[in-house]
């Protein structure tokens, strides 16, 4: 992939845009196999919620974007989103363990 700061055209801007969405996508499937160990872990359904946690890791992505120059509540955004559908998954694959 060619630095965004290189690129001159935009196919290779839109070459690393796909490029660095396939990477997110593969983070993704990283993050989604950790809220399926989580299910196997946690013995009580009531503990996949925890709304003390959401805040604190939507609040780490936000300080994160801020040290990196990214709009944080954009990220803030994007993880409220995230953190629930992953919520929803862990609740998922919860009752799969134990159904």
């Amino acid at each position: 992939m060619i630095p965004p700061e290189d690129c001159q055209n935009m196919l290779e801007v839109r070459a690393g845009v796909d490029a660095v969405d396939r990477q997110i996508v593969d983070l993704l499937a990283v993050r989604f196999r950790l809220m399926t160990a989580a299910a196997r872990i946690k013995q009580d359904r009531d503990t996949v919620r925890d709304e003390a946690r959401k805040a604190q890791v939507i609040a780490n992505a936000k300080a994160a974007a801020e040290s990196a120059g990214v709009p944080p509540d954009v990220v803030g955004d994007l993880w409220e989103r995230l953190v629930e559908g992953s919520i929803a998954y862990e609740f998922d694959r919860w009752d799969d363990h134990r159904g």
